[in-house]
């Protein structure tokens, strides 16, 4: 319930009154049962409530008889969650995933004039008017999401075809991923200067944004941010976010961010790790960022998940620990090398820091050669360097 006041905050809806109960067993026709309707009515009455919002999901009869019931507009958290994506999506993909989850969301929901008008059987007394309205509704939505499927799988190939120019150029791929509100956003604003929209709201983030970002020592690698997690995040908008979601299924690290201060911190973790699970992407390493350590005391404070690292992503301080934090997983990810490069191959020597973690070059003069020591990625050009070498 205090997440469902969180969401309604975040689509600018102002709470006036909550209601909850305890039964043993859901109401099938209107969750809460007859007299809790009833007191429904009479809060939306003295409240003067334009919207009742529902944590449960409801079946299209059981919005419709609630609604009857108590005169205004009824809704559930998925509609809500659902609305406040409609005011988020920025990008051309973000628009049409949302608008998919919503006539996926709509298509049982559309309503008729009753049985009567919609007889098209083949036999005496089965012959209808034709096509009603509520039919014509329903193949306009049909056909719309076959058009808006068709657009996501051109974006989505589009997509795919980056992903895997940043593979076979072996970048080092990072990807966040969190619980809605964890400070993601804030973290990759903190690393890339992407200067990305990030609130203190649910949310924030719709659409997947990837940026370069260099290590201390020089590598490069690319973050992208995506969707935040919740509870029960509804099917229509895994579906639909599936290519957004699927970005992070090509990464060699994800960062896991949590928010330390969050009191159901614990709910929180599990419900991320249940989606990796779900998205089949928990086989990734996951280094965990506990977040917002400014609201916290430090000292007491117990990780549950592990490797981690306990960071404000608004110090300086915290920019440092989650790099180094970072350099340390990406070490025990990639092969470590030991190369020769001569005197005159400055430039490959620009590329290796570049494309690898160069942790020391010294120059032996002797020799009159760079004596460089890091870790790549195994399939690089460095890591085979490496072994020609040692077979010469």
């Amino acid at each position: 319930m205090h997440e469902l006041a969180g969401l309604t905050k975040t689509a600018h809806g102002e709470i006036v009154q909550s209601l909850t109960q305890k039964r043993p067993r859901v109401d099938r026709q209107t969750i809460i049962g007859k007299g809790k309707v009833e007191e429904l009515a009479q809060l939306v009455d003295a409240h003067e409530a334009e919207l009742v919002i529902f944590n449960h999901a409801l079946t299209p009869r059981q919005s419709q008889t609630i609604e009857t019931k108590v005169g205004v507009p009824v809704i559930d958290r998925i509609q809500l969650i659902l609305d406040i994506f409609a005011q988020r999506a920025r990008s051309k993909e973000g628009k049409l995933q949302v608008e998919l989850a919503q006539l996926d969301y709509l298509l049982p929901r559309l309503v008729g004039q009753g049985q009567s008008l919609s007889r098209l059987g083949g036999g005496i007394g089965t012959r209808g008017p034709g096509e009603t309205k509520l039919e014509t509704d329903r193949r306009h939505i049909r056909q719309k999401i076959s058009v808006i499927k068709k657009e996501l799988k051109e974006v989505e190939a589009h997509r795919e075809r980056s992903r895997q120019k940043r593979q076979q150029a072996s970048i080092f791929q990072m990807g966040l991923i969190g619980y809605t509100n964890a400070g993601k956003s804030t973290i990759l604003n903190l690393l890339t200067k992407a200067d990305t929209y990030s609130k203190d709201q649910l949310f924030a983030t719709l659409d997947p944004l990837t940026k370069r970002w260099h290590l201390p020592q020089g590598m490069e690698t690319t973050i992208t941010d995506t969707v935040g997690f919740i509870q029960d995040l509804p099917t229509q908008l895994v579906n639909a976010f599936q290519s957004t979601l699927e970005e992070s299924k090509g990464m060699d690290l994800l960062l896991h961010v949590v928010d330390a201060s969050a009191e159901d911190r614990q709910q929180q973790e599990k419900t991320v790790l249940a989606l990796l699970k779900d998205l089949e992407m928990d086989d990734i390493p996951v280094l965990t960022i506990y977040n917002k350590a400014d609201r916290i005391d430090e000292f007491s404070f117990t990780p549950t998940l592990f490797p981690n690292v306990l960071i404000s992503a608004k110090s300086t301080k915290g920019k440092e620990a989650l790099a180094e934090a970072i350099k340390l997983e990406i070490m025990d990810l990639l092969e470590p090398y030991l190369l020769t490069l001569n005197a005159d191959e400055g430039q490959a020597l620009n590329e290796m820091k570049r494309e690898t973690l160069v942790l020391s070059e010294t120059f032996d003069e002797e020799k009159e050669a760079y004596i460089v020591r890091g870790f790549a990625k195994k399939q690089s050009l460095w890591i085979r360097r490496m072994e020609d070498e040692l077979d010469n």
